[in-house]
């Protein structure tokens, strides 16, 4: 991604609220199939990670290899992820 569809896309994430939050349970199945219905849903979504900074990165990890969505951004316990949903038309996406 080019840093200007990054900033884009961090400016359209701004007003997002997280729509998953991962929490004392960790990063479970459920967890990921959720984040993968809501990337298939929106494209742009925010998680939230309760967890200790080094927990968040592995977590972090985790989803993004899962996923194969891109991190737009980490600030604190929030993540912002961005997967294209390739059934729409690429002029629809940004």
């Amino acid at each position: 991604m080019t840093p200007a569809i990054i900033k884009q896309l961090k400016s359209q994430a701004h007003l997002l609220k997280p729509v998953v939050i991962i929490g004392q349970s960790g990063l479970t199945k459920s967890v990921l199939e959720e984040i993968e219905v809501t990337l298939n849903t929106h494209e742009l979504i925010k998680i939230k990670i309760r967890a200790e900074k080094e927990d968040r990165i592995q977590i972090t990890a985790k989803i993004i290899e899962a996923s194969q969505a891109k991190l737009v951004q980490s600030i604190g316990q929030i993540i912002v992820i961005y997967r294209p949903n390739q059934k729409k038309n690429a002029d629809e996406i940004l």
